[in-house]
């Protein structure tokens, strides 16, 4: 497979493992997903823990694009939304990068031989008190990726690219309030050749996160992210 891996994104694959939470220290030329730091998970299962993949590949202009899926209609929670592959902690996941890829080899087929890992984002935490890991991997051939989406969780799978979560362009924002705390949700426009799709609140804040950390400057707007976001928990 080294003959598809760029220089660019190898770099870009150096720098990342070298990049620091406020958890979990990354280390250079990490050889296997495990030793990444990502926290290990006990046996009791928590239920108020999931991880998502932020899976980045690059398109055949050398720009970076990051995988997505639409959530089917038919689910209890956000269903018909924008989301990133992945989902609740299982019994039997050593740590938050195998919940990430498990989640999406099951969601959209994506063999997890395929994504490098490379580093973990802080965590964010739902209203409702869930923690969200960020797994960052970089898909290395986009072409060795056939898509098998599972009907039952995703309607459909498209890519966007990376950066445009750090532009002002193709852009929204509402204005909202929770126990005194002002914030604003972001909202993102995105067309493909069948569809338009609208990346918003959650989604959009782990990848204005992820962008800010590959591209290593700010978005050219104000986050301005709900306090409650923050508690970590991990």
């Amino acid at each position: 497979m080294a003959c598809n891996r760029s220089e660019r994104l190898m770099k870009l694959g150096e720098r990342l493992r070298l990049y620091n939470t406020i958890n979990t220290q990354i280390q250079e030329f990490v050889p296997k997903n495990q030793e990444l730091g990502a926290n290990q998970i006990s046996n009791n299962t928590n239920s108020n823990r999931a991880a998502v993949l932020v899976c980045l590949f690059e398109d055949s202009q050398g720009h970076l694009r990051v995988i997505l899926t639409k959530r089917a209609s038919t689910l209890s929670s956000h269903s018909g939304e924008v989301a990133l592959p992945g989902g609740k902690v299982e019994e039997g996941d050593a740590d938050d990068i195998e919940t990430a890829l498990r989640e999406a080899e099951e969601e959209i087929g994506l063999d997890r031989s395929l994504v490098d890992v490379v580093t973990v984002l802080e965590s964010f935490t739902a209203k409702k008190g869930i923690t969200v890991i960020p797994v960052v991997g970089i898909l290395w051939d986009r072409n060795a990726f056939n898509p098998l989406i599972n009907t039952a969780e995703v309607a459909s799978i498209f890519d966007a690219p990376l950066e445009m979560f750090l532009k002002d362009e193709n852009r929204r924002e509402q204005e909202f309030e929770h126990m005194g705390d002002k914030y604003v949700i972001h909202f993102f426009d995105h067309q493909t050749e069948n569809e338009k799709y609208i990346i918003w609140a959650f989604t959009a804040a782990i990848l204005i996160k992820a962008a800010s950390v590959v591209y290593q400057r700010p978005p050219d707007f104000h986050e301005r992210r709900p306090r409650f976001w923050n508690r970590s928990r991990q």
